[in-house]
């Protein structure tokens, strides 16, 4: 997991298969008062769909590329491994170096956070629940923005 500061966060790519927590996660990310675009995919597959197609490959308008991903493990069809698997394999290592990818998870597991730890594209290890303060903590941390 690195943790260097990254660009200016203007969008949020969320994926998750509750789609409970992609609208509780969208209201807690617009409460921070920030002009970020924030979408929700429910499983892996779509998650990488939304990359794959948005993505600006040849590198100068990354307006719709994801600045941040919150990938949970936990998923039907393709889950956060699998994900992680296929976007090393098919996302252009240029996009990959301008995302930021937050690996979200109810899981306690060691092995998890020791695979999340070892995989050099995500960068930070959260636990569920997430809230407006997990946040704020982690953007402050991560990205120029600073919220009070």
């Amino acid at each position: 997991m690195t943790s260097s500061n990254f660009t200016h966060l203007k969008s949020i790519l969320l994926i998750d298969d509750d789609e409970s927590s992609n609208f509780l996660n969208t209201i807690f990310i617009n409460k921070l008062d920030l002009d970020i675009d924030v979408h929700a995919t429910l499983n892996g597959q779509e998650g990488l769909d939304f990359i794959m197609n948005n993505g600006d490959f040849e590198g100068d308008d990354v307006l719709s590329t994801p600045c941040m991903i919150m990938l949970d493990i936990n998923m039907p069809l393709m889950n956060g491994w699998q994900f992680m698997e296929k976007y090393e394999e098919l996302v252009p290592e240029s996009l990959k170096e301008q995302i930021f990818i937050v690996l979200v998870t109810i899981s306690d597991s060691i092995e998890d956070k020791r695979k999340a730890k070892e995989n050099p594209y995500i960068n930070e290890f959260i636990q569920k629940p997430l809230s407006d303060i997990k946040f704020k903590k982690l953007i402050n941390k991560h990205f120029k923005e600073v919220i009070v």
